[in-house]
């Protein structure tokens, strides 16, 4: 590479004009650091606090314009939101004359309950299994869900348990029903922020010290991303607190990982340049300007792209998803912002000895000149097409995966990557009982129709016709309308449910004035894959146009762009297609959430075109001085390392998603992790490398380098410029 002997001093110091400047300046430095650690000061207790905002209720989940969460909000005039625990008794060969004296026990203490949101008043039982000898039982204990139900549904399941008792003696009793899969999914959130932070940094620890081969370095960008994630969850928690910004356990924990992931990354990419840049100059701040100037621009682009993707998650009918999007670009506009502050004024500093053992002294070579990533971008060039086309065909072969995706739900039961207490009742309950016992359909109807409605219900088939009742503590109307439930015959989050939901839906929408509606967590469930596939159909593209568009601005160019967001798609094909035969036949997962295709798509997509941003640009550059083609080898040559560390780091981080006791944080991570490991080390160093050496300064139309490629002679002769590199 020729750039550095032309830059020299004066260079140096023009750069170091405007924001480089402050940035860059032997006391903004100090500065900076300074504002940054008051910054920290005052937000690590908030970040602290961010868990004591999460709002884990239904509604919060459920798109806003639902039928069921109409019905949810409908609910509430006639009783407090609430939600069942089902206490289920077993014992093969009948319940025996002590069983049935515990059990009616058990339902006088359980009636006496008050606390954790408990309405022991108005529990329900026991009831048994219709035989002569009964071999089952069922109390129903219900448990308010206002604003703090989240927070106190497993403390309030944990006082049920130590009423009833545990299985012994033959007797099996578990506590199922929503009530107790509610509370067994809060445990699993339980400590999702610490076991993720742990896992991360974890991560992130040993990544750094196999990149920079430093004990030293990897301190400052650690400091810098932990930073960072303090902020943001304190900005977090005043926009959650004071604004009615949604967070969840879902999107707090997907923002430690964001930040932790792009964070680092952004460290790694303006550290590689910045080592660049000390090899060629004597003073550390013209050498950190130089990096800031070139490597700046993109990772700006770079985190503009993740930002604005994740906004274009607003536009989502999910709660759940439309509020993970500000979320994520909070946390990633801090990032960018401590990566291009904090940590250069931290490494400016500590100055050259941070690098130690391996110190990038003034006039030293550059080691990437000659190694493997040059070399493999030399073979390359020898026949591009050939290897461009045939990296293609692989892909799109591992894309054929795509046909065993089951991206149509998870049921309670294959929802944990464990078993807990609250599927085992369920499975026991469902051999006595109707099997949609403890979750019922909620259907609401003017008062003047109510018996006409609960006629049209109790004769459609899954629906149990003696089941229809209004629940205990419910007022008998308001304003004219009338509240009452059903109980299905199968599992309340199976497919024959969601049908039996859609034909009672069918059923009461078609009587006269009586304007009914069904709701439940089974009607949930079918409005949020309702609401699901119109997110995906709806932010996919729009997601695809803003990377268009950010890639055309930022290279002036629209083959490079369409170019590179087919190989984004192909990547992103290939991943789901791999990341479902790896569920199927090695994890051996029931399937994936309706969500699944979209959340892999926008972290693969927003994440992984950063690769493609720091190798093109450099490219761009490269081509400036020496044409397309020698600029390709150089710019894999000089981003190859750096890339793939980086690669190797946001994988890590997504990975430690698995690490979470629930199957779709473990599908997600899996398949993030995946798609960019295959993006690092396929798409990134071999497609696009190969794509754009065939198709040589065309790439950059309508750009003048599409037509005259360098103003040196190289330019005129570049296949002659590879040859002679790679001599």
């Amino acid at each position: 590479m020729t750039e550095g002997k032309t830059d020299g001093k004066g260079h140096g110091r023009h750069v170091r004009q405007g924001l480089i400047g402050v940035l860059t300046g032997h006391r903004s430095k100090w500065v900076i650091v300074a504002l940054w650690l008051v910054v920290l000061v005052l937000a690590a207790p908030l970040a602290s606090k961010l868990t004591d905002v999460q709002d884990n209720d239904a509604a919060s989940w459920l798109p806003g314009s639902a039928e069921s969460t109409q019905v949810l909000d409908a609910s509430d005039e006639f009783r407090p939101e609430q939600i069942p625990a089902v206490v289920v008794y077993a014992r093969e060969g009948g319940l025996t004359a002590q069983d049935r004296d515990k059990i009616a026990q058990d339902a006088d203490q359980l009636r006496q309950l008050t606390a954790h949101g408990i309405r022991g008043a108005e529990t329900r039982g026991p009831v048994y299994n219709e035989r002569s000898a009964p071999e089952a039982a069922q109390i129903y204990v219900p448990i308010t869900m206002d604003e703090k139900g989240w927070e106190r549904i497993a403390p309030a399941v944990d006082s049920i348990r130590d009423r009833t008792g545990r299985s012994t003696g033959g007797l099996a009793v578990h506590v199922t029903g929503p009530g107790g899969t509610s509370a067994d999914f809060s445990e699993a959130f339980e400590g999702i922020d610490s076991t993720l932070l742990l896992s991360a940094m974890g991560v992130v620890i040993v990544m750094l010290l196999l990149t920079y081969r430093s004990p030293t370095l990897l301190f400052v960008p650690l400091i810098s991303v932990v930073v960072s994630l303090f902020t943001a969850q304190a900005l977090i928690y005043l926009l959650a607190k004071h604004a009615g910004l949604t967070v969840n356990g879902q999107s707090a924990g997907i923002l430690t990982v964001l930040v932790f992931g792009a964070g680092t990354d952004y460290a790694l990419l303006l550290v590689a340049r910045y080592r660049e840049e000390l090899r060629r100059h004597e003073d550390r701040h013209e050498a950190m300007a130089l990096a800031l100037h070139r490597a700046g621009p993109a990772v700006l682009a770079s985190g503009a792209t993740v930002v604005i993707s994740m906004l274009v998650l607003l536009a989502a009918e999910m709660n759940s998803t439309s509020g993970l999007g500000p979320v994520a670009a909070i946390g990633v506009a801090v990032a960018l912002l401590a990566m291009l502050s904090l940590f250069p004024a931290l490494l400016l500093i500590f100055g050259r000895w941070i690098f130690w053992p391996v110190i990038p002294h003034f006039g030293s070579a550059d080691p990437t000149e000659r190694g493997v990533w040059a070399r493999m971008g030399r073979t390359m060039a020898r026949n591009p097409r050939a290897i461009w086309a045939a990296t293609a065909a692989a892909l799109a072969l591992i894309s054929l995966g795509l046909l065993q995706l089951r991206a149509q739900g998870i049921s309670n039961a294959d929802a944990f990557t464990g078993k807990p207490d609250s599927i085992t009742g369920q499975e026991v309950s469902e051999r006595y009982f109707p099997a949609g016992s403890g979750d019922p359909l909620v259907i609401v109807s003017n008062q003047a129709q109510g018996a006409e409605v609960r006629e049209v219900v109790a004769d459609i088939r899954g629906v149990v016709p003696e089941s229809l009742t209004v629940p205990p503590g419910t007022k008998p109307e308001h304003q004219g309308q009338v509240l009452f439930e059903a109980t299905m015959t199968d599992p309340s989050d199976s497919e024959a449910a969601k049908h039996t939901v859609e034909r009672v839906r069918d059923a009461v929408h078609a009587v006269p004035d009586a304007d009914a509606q069904v709701g439940g967590g089974t009607a949930a469930l079918l409005d949020m894959d309702a609401a699901t596939t119109h997110d995906n159909l709806v932010i996919i593209p729009a997601v695809l146009v803003v990377v268009l568009l950010i890639l055309g601005a930022l290279l002036r160019a629209l083959v490079a762009p369409l170019l590179l967001i087919g190989t984004v798609v192909l990547s992103f094909a290939a991943a789901l297609g791999a990341s479902a035969l790896a569920f199927r036949h090695i994890f051996d997962y029931a399937g994936e959430q309706t969500d699944f295709p979209l959340f892999v798509f926008v972290f693969l997509v927003a994440l992984g075109i950063d690769y493609n941003i720091f190798l093109t640009t450099r490219i761009r550059e490269e081509a400036g001085h020496q044409g397309t083609r020698p600029g390709v080898v150089t710019g894999l040559a000089a981003t190859g390392a750096v890339i793939t560390s980086a690669g190797l780091v946001l994988a890590g981080t997504f990975a430690a998603l698995g690490t979470l006791p629930m199957v779709a944080f473990a599908e997600i991570g899996f398949a993030v992790a995946l798609g960019v490991l295959l993006d690092t080390f396929v798409v990134r160093s071999v497609l696009v490398t190969s794509l754009f050496l065939d198709v040589g300064r065309k790439v950059w139309w309508p750009h003048r380098l599409a037509r005259q490629d360098a103003g040196t002679a190289a330019a005129a002769q570049p296949e002659a410029r590879i040859s002679q590199s790679s001599e």
